[in-house]
């Protein structure tokens, strides 16, 4: 059965994933519909976001197809002898350089256009720096999945063409998600579905023929590895660079859309900091050690710089002590880049980040420094309570850092009289000035962050602001300058934090869950190629064995010289299969009752566990199906002995199969039995 796409009314695969999504067979349509709701995936969107990254795309195509060129120009060099033909690859390989540079300057430009993922209402403020994803190209495991499951698991492959078909779509679907809430659910769905991929085909001791290529997402690059731990590693990487373009697209002119920014900055830097502690050996730049370590840092400064702004926006009192906390927000927010930019600047990951990046933290660093020295100064001479002497001793306690006490002209003593006030507010000035000048000159010095016009403005404002400021309190014979001013110590009641992608709220169920419990058939265990057992037994005899634990049940005991124990039947299989009914999943009650109807005749599938013995845990379930060792006889319970039972106890047929509960014998009494039920010969 196929159905329709309502968005664009093309044929869909009536394939469903473990979350309820109908992915898309026909390549045109890039929708992914979850109960007639596009969801998820969209290769053909047309936003700016996705122009800019369908550029990405195709300048890592150009890419790795001038590095192949260049390597195969490189071996030909290497292998002729000709000198003409040497001269002649010599000039190629220039001119493959010479591409190759100018196609990464190209990129590096991409990865530089921060003012296409901002929201429209941002164009005041201050631009973040987002993450363009890691583009990948089509993977086709389906013939090593199918090699694997006939090999391994002793399965046909055509059972599970639609399982094939789902994983194949739901992989399609993660390579374009939507710059949304539900890409992301998409991106961290597959994420999980992983677990029990790698659980299901990729042994610790091989890999299989399965090829996945990734670019690397400031380079283009291309890596290709076949453990599914770079597949794994490439796609939390993905969700992490999603983070951050969900957190530059909100409206940061609001308090919803600040904090809705510094959730999603925090989850991005927990996404790159789970990525550095779980992966290791990464074949790209993008998921080195140093590299996430520095991207981790960039996303917590710009969460705490969300919060300065969100400061911003709450703070409506005046004050000296509103001002000051201001002051010591900003110098938190200009710390924390100033350590960011000390890990940009350390190889090797200055040589692999855009210029631009560098540039943007250093002067953010110098211009929330400035700000700090503004906001004190402010509140040294602007506002009314500033000759409060209590709340001046509060303001000072965070501008102990950085001067020494036995210094004169520290600017650290308490301002007694207006006087002082204005020595120390005009020291504060002047570091905001040189600070915004130092800013201006970084932000000047670098071509991309030039081309934003609105950031430039905004340093020139505050430059402006600071100048003009310290200007009217300029005066002849002033020697104000002597006076040193101390490092303001940053502190914010919201210092943040990275958190950890939560995985465990997005569901999913095992695509190739028909194979069986993956505690028990994954590709780290082994067992034999499934059999069939065909048991018969006469009229009042047993099967002559007794099973326990459910999906599947284990055969826990043989009864000797039995149909079972006659049989190739062997303690420790698994019973995979009764009559025509798969009991892979099947509860010990569910198999119980198939046997009860099965009769005289049993077809029962087995596989034997290899090198592994499962019946050493405590069984799971508090219920067997047992087998007495003796016959039972249609007798009154009241003439029954104990010497009667004795005495005709090798004179029994062995019993049909009996389900008794665990401890049932400390439950019920003798007089509540059923009459025709020896206990005491009913083994546990």
């Amino acid at each position: 059965m196929h159905s329709v796409c309502i968005l664009c009314n093309n044929v869909l695969l009536s394939i469903v994933s473990c979350s309820g999504k109908h992915y898309h067979d026909n390549k045109q349509c890039g929708n992914v519909t979850i109960r007639g709701k596009s969801q998820g995936s969209d290769p053909l969107i047309q936003t700016a976001r996705g122009k800019l990254q369908t550029r990405r795309s195709k300048l890592n195509d150009q890419i790795n197809k001038e590095l192949r060129m260049r390597n195969g120009a490189e071996n030909l060099y290497r292998a002729t002898s000709n000198k003409k033909l040497k001269e002649q690859v010599a000039v190629e390989l220039s001119f493959f350089n010479s591409n190759i540079q100018l196609l990464k300057e190209e990129l590096a430009e991409l990865n530089s256009s921060v003012h296409i993922y901002q929201h429209d209402n941002c164009a005041k403020c201050v631009p973040m720096i987002p993450l363009g994803l890691k583009e990948t190209t089509e993977v086709d495991c389906s013939v090593p999945i199918k090699d694997y499951l006939l090999e391994h698991y002793s399965e046909e492959p055509e059972k599970f063409i639609n399982e094939i078909q789902e994983l194949h779509n739901i992989r399609q679907a993660i390579r374009t998600p939507v710059r949304d809430i539900y890409g992301l659910e998409l991106l961290m769905e597959y994420f999980n579905q992983l677990y029990y991929i790698e659980k299901r085909f990729f042994p610790t001791d091989k890999h299989l023929s399965i090829h996945f290529h990734w670019y690397d997402s400031l380079s283009g690059v291309p890596s290709t590895q076949k453990a599914i731990g770079f597949e794994k590693g490439s796609v939390l990487y993905n969700i992490g660079a999603l983070y951050t373009q969900l957190a530059c697209k909100q409206d940061r002119t609001t308090i919803s859309g600040l904090e809705d920014s510094i959730t999603y900055f925090v989850k991005a830097a927990g996404a790159f900091l789970h990525l550095e502690c779980h992966f290791r050996n990464a074949p790209s730049m993008d998921m080195q050690p140093s590299t996430l370590l520095m991207l981790a840092s960039l996303m917590q400064c710009q969460a705490q710089e969300c919060v300065l702004e969100k400061c911003y926006l709450k703070t409506v009192q005046n004050g000296i002590l509103a001002t000051t906390k201001m002051a010591q927000e900003a110098a938190l927010v200009s710390e924390k880049y100033r350590d960011t930019h000390r890990l940009m600047i350390s190889e090797p990951v200055k040589s692999y980040i855009p210029f631009s990046w560098i540039s943007m933290a250093q002067t953010k660093h110098y211009y929330y420094k400035g700000l700090a020295h503004y906001y004190i100064a402010s509140g040294l001479l602007d506002q009314k309570d500033s000759d409060d002497m209590e709340k001046i001793k509060t303001m000072f306690q965070g501008l102990q850092i950085g001067a020494e006490g036995r210094d004169e002209n520290n600017g650290l003593k308490l301002p007694t009289n207006s006087e002082d006030r204005k020595i120390i507010g005009k020291a504060h000035l002047k570091e905001s000035v040189l600070g915004h000048e130092e800013a201006l000159r970084v932000h000047d010095l670098c071509k991309q962050l030039r081309k934003v016009d609105h950031y430039g403005e905004i340093l020139d404002k505050t430059h402006e602001r600071a100048l003009k400021k310290f200007s009217a309190l300029e005066e002849e014979d002033d020697f104000s300058d002597l006076v040193t001013v101390a490092r303001i110590q940053g502190k914010s009641e919201n210092d943040v934090v990275s958190i950890t992608p939560e995985f465990s709220k997005i569901k999913v169920t095992d695509i190739f869950r028909k194979l069986g419990p993956i505690s028990i058939f994954n590709a780290k265990n082994e067992w034999s190629t499934p059999r069939l057992v065909s048991l018969h037994r006469n009229t009042g005899e047993g099967f002559g064995f007794s099973v326990r634990g459910d999906s599947p049940v284990i055969i826990a005991d043989i009864e000797p010289e039995s149909v079972a124990g006659y049989s190739s039947m062997k303690v420790g299989d698994f019973v995979v299969g009764v009559g025509n009914v798969d009991t892979l999943w099947s509860k010990h009650e569910e198999v119980v009752q198939i046997v009860r109807q099965a009769g005289s005749d049993l077809d029962i599938r087995l596989v034997t566990p290899v090198n592994t013995n499962f019946l050493e845990p405590v069984p799971r379930v508090t219920s067997t199906i047992s087998l007495p060792s003796t016959p039972v006889k249609n007798r009154s319970r009241h003439n029954s002995t104990s010497s009667e039972r004795t005495n005709n106890k090798s004179n029994r047929l062995s019993a049909p199969w009996i389900f008794m509960k665990k401890d049932m014998k400390k439950e019920r009494s003798e007089d509540d039995a059923p009459e025709d039920i020896d206990f005491e010969n009913i083994s546990r």
